[in-house]
């Protein structure tokens, strides 16, 4: 025969089961708390992984701006003699030439001019199909930036220390001179049957 329940009993029950209730709160509040010590870590560490990414993009800019910077200084020499060899006949060099006019503000690496023809080069320590296609939307806009060559012909050369696997053929089948490293200086590499682009 079983025992009859009193309300002691439901009480002692009362209060294990508020003890219970207690305790799961308490490991509830402390999960929270662990979690939120966490997130605030993650917070943390994700603030300073930012602060590192911004501090090697600037980094990697900077060196990439240099290396940009070496290419011009590699090819600018040589730009004179390489497209008088090629016909035309330019005579004066202008290094990062740049309009700030509002619509079409542009600079150039590399501008080569004579009295009615020009080569804009574009120079990178790495050129890829990416490189060549900004510049060659950057070729039919050169005349509102620059308005007084607005009567010369103009050529589009690209230059590079490396270019990406296809891409001097690419840029070639546009219409662009393709200068590349040869021994101590640089080169155009494009053949007789070349016929450049003009715009």
């Amino acid at each position: 025969m079983s025992k009859p329940v009193t309300i002691e009993d439901i009480y002692e029950l009362f209060r294990a089961s508020q003890a219970e209730a207690e305790r799961r709160a308490a490991e509830a509040d402390a999960r929270k708390a662990e979690a939120d010590r966490t997130m605030e870590e993650l917070k943390r560490g994700i603030a300073k992984l930012e602060k590192t990414v911004e501090r090697t993009s600037k980094a990697v800019d900077s060196l990439t701006t240099r290396w940009g910077r070496f290419v011009e200084e590699l090819v600018e020499p040589a730009v004179i003699k390489l497209f008088q060899a090629k016909g035309i006949d330019v005579k004066e060099v202008y290094p990062r030439a740049r309009s700030k006019r509002y619509a079409t503000p542009m600079e150039i690496d590399i501008l080569a001019v004579d009295e009615t023809k020009l080569v804009l080069v574009e120079c990178k320590s790495r050129l890829s199909k990416d490189d060549v296609d900004e510049f060659l939307e950057k070729l039919p806009q050169f005349k509102l930036a620059f308005p007084h060559y607005k009567n010369y012909q103009v050529y589009g050369a690209v230059a590079g220390i490396e270019i990406n696997e296809g891409i001097d053929r690419y840029a070639y089948r546009k219409g662009l001179f393709v200068i590349k490293p040869s021994g101590d200086t640089v080169a155009i590499i494009n053949d007789e049957s070349f016929k450049p682009s003009s715009w």
